[in-house]
């Protein structure tokens, strides 16, 4: 089963930029749907961004614009570029990899972001 580790958070100003980084034991490029999470404060966890094996990218209205999500298969890592993060971007960020062929979700640990006014 795939292994994620997510890194990259912490505090920045509203406006300002982060790259979140979640880092997988297997080939995601070939066999997972990625995708970012997030849990904001006294919200439940809500879908933000995804990436498919054939790079076909979606995300959350409240980001698109602002967020990109991408991938690199040499690293086995996929990224979520965030820019002009505004304070409502604060949370928890998890990455989750869907098996394609099993169907079995994985989960990371998740990655605090911090935004000030």
């Amino acid at each position: 089963q795939v292994q994620l580790v997510e890194s990259g958070g912490g505090l920045v100003q509203s406006g300002g930029s982060l790259r979140l980084t979640c880092a997988a034991n297997d080939r995601v490029g070939e066999n997972y749907i990625v995708a970012w999470y997030r849990q904001t404060p006294g919200n439940q966890r809500e879908w933000v961004a995804l990436i498919t094996p054939r790079d076909t990218t979606q995300y959350l209205e409240a980001v698109k614009g602002r967020f990109a999500i991408s991938r690199d298969d040499a690293k086995n890592t996929v990224y979520l570029k965030m820019n002009s993060v505004k304070v409502e971007d604060t949370g928890i960020y998890y990455c989750k990899a869907q098996n394609l062929w099993s169907r079995v979700e994985t989960w990371g640990r998740g990655t605090q972001v911090s935004v000030s006014s």
